[in-house]
């Protein structure tokens, strides 16, 4: 399967579509996920136009990686999380929705079920508070 530019997040990359950002350097952009799976759901993004993993340059797969680990680590203390799941979904039989590369950053907390993935869109201002919390642990 090709990539198709027209995906959300390449919009979203190219600044067509809005998000709550929460960090963005020359390869990835990291916003928070419009339908969480619970508070302080993130998404990392490359730029570099990738389907998936199965298609992705090895240099980008390290890049965005490293970012995720960092996000990771800034949402379990900003969001006082028990821990974190990162996920990453390849083709639709294995959940992805979205064909462009990303990987989600859930914190998780102790006793709490998560919500189902694209399961609703969240409150925009929750979302905005969110991304600030975020952004803020990043430093």
């Amino acid at each position: 399967m090709s990539y198709d530019d027209q995906n959300i997040f390449a919009k979203i990359l190219r600044g067509e579509i809005p998000c709550h950002k929460v960090f963005e350097d020359a390869d990835t952009l990291v916003f928070m996920d419009i339908m969480p799976q619970s508070e302080g759901h993130a998404l990392v993004v490359p730029k570099a136009p990738s389907r998936n993993l199965l298609d992705a340059d090895p240099a980008v797969l390290g890049r965005t990686i490293a970012v995720a680990q960092k996000v990771a680590i800034a949402a379990k203390a900003a969001f006082a999380a028990d821990g974190i799941v990162i996920t990453q979904f390849n083709e639709a039989p294995a959940g992805q929705t979205v064909f462009h590369l990303h990987v989600h950053v859930i914190p998780r907390y102790e006793g709490a079920a998560l919500r189902a993935h694209g399961g609703g869109a969240a409150d925009h201002g929750k979302l905005a508070a969110d991304a600030a919390k975020l952004k803020a642990a990043l430093g």
